[in-house]
């Protein structure tokens, strides 16, 4: 790696391809499954892939934890070993420990140039904060002026998806508005937002296919007159309907960036399979 004035951290929320982790020099703390006996790192130690093959035959459900606050920490030493800063910026405080956890690792490292910001995001919302930041430490910014870059990109990004069941949230506890849909009709499908750091819910249509169209019109009036437009998809085992999800958006909306992301374990484990949606940055 070449040395940069600043170093990105992130979790395993955030979805980033792998080859943009990599492009970027993007330090990405795995969060946890716990599932029986055994605990496994995000990413690390289960892939989204193997999570979705054991879900379809395994009976108990598997949870999710924070990393450890020593996990952080050597994540956050080792960043800062490539830089003279480190920046972090991680999941929604809203939805989880992760920011808590980080900031308590960034007090253990008081000898290193270390900020940490909520983004009040999840999925690629939160992954299009991280890229603004890491375009910019590539740049040569200052850890101040890759801060103002993440922040300014916060307001920016917006991020609705499917689900074929609100269970998977409601038994995580992640399902805040959302439920008020609990108990309707089997066959309508609900859209939710990530709104102000949670998990809302914004309407309900008469089937998967319905939810896809709707949502990305919703994307397409929240862009409207806005330039560059990126683009990411949300899903849990569901590839294709991601894909033709994707290739229409980036059609229709002439995004100048689209990324086919999966969903990782840790948030596959809240939205459960068939899970798909858009997150987008624009401006």
């Amino acid at each position: 790696m070449s040395p940069r004035s600043v170093a990105i951290v992130t979790d395993s929320t955030s979805y980033m391809p792998a080859d943009l982790v990599q492009q970027y020099q993007i330090h990405v703390v795995p969060n946890v499954v716990n599932w029986g006996t055994k605990t496994y790192r995000d990413g690390v130690d289960i892939t989204s892939t193997e999570f979705f093959e054991r879900r379809k035959k395994d009976p108990e459900n598997p949870t999710t934890a924070v990393a450890s606050i020593g996990e952080f920490r050597d994540v956050y030493a080792k960043a800062a070993e490539s830089a003279e800063a480190v920046l972090g910026l991680h999941l929604s405080a809203k939805l989880s420990g992760t920011y808590s956890a980080a900031e308590q690792a960034r007090a253990l490292l008081t000898d290193k140039n270390i900020r940490v910001i909520d983004s009040n995001a999840t999925a690629m919302a939160l992954g299009f904060v991280v890229l603004a930041a890491a375009r910019a430490a590539e740049a040569g910014q200052s850890l101040a002026e890759v801060a103002a870059a993440a922040e300014a990109t916060i307001p920016r990004v917006g991020l609705f998806f499917t689900v074929e069941t609100l269970d998977y949230l409601r038994r995580g506890g992640r399902i805040g508005g959302a439920s008020a849909f609990l108990g309707g009709l089997l066959d309508m499908k609900p859209i939710l937002e990530l709104r102000d750091g949670r998990v809302e819910p914004l309407e309900r249509v008469r089937s998967k296919r319905k939810a896809l169209d709707r949502i990305l019109d919703i994307i397409a009036e929240q862009t409207s007159g806005k330039s560059p437009i990126r683009l990411a998809t949300i899903h849990a085992a569901a590839p294709d309907e991601a894909k033709a999800l994707l290739e229409s958006a980036k059609t229709r909306l002439g995004a100048v960036e689209a990324i086919l992301a999966e969903a990782s374990p840790t948030v596959a484990t809240h939205t459960g399979p068939g899970t798909v949606g858009l997150a987008y940055c624009a401006g």
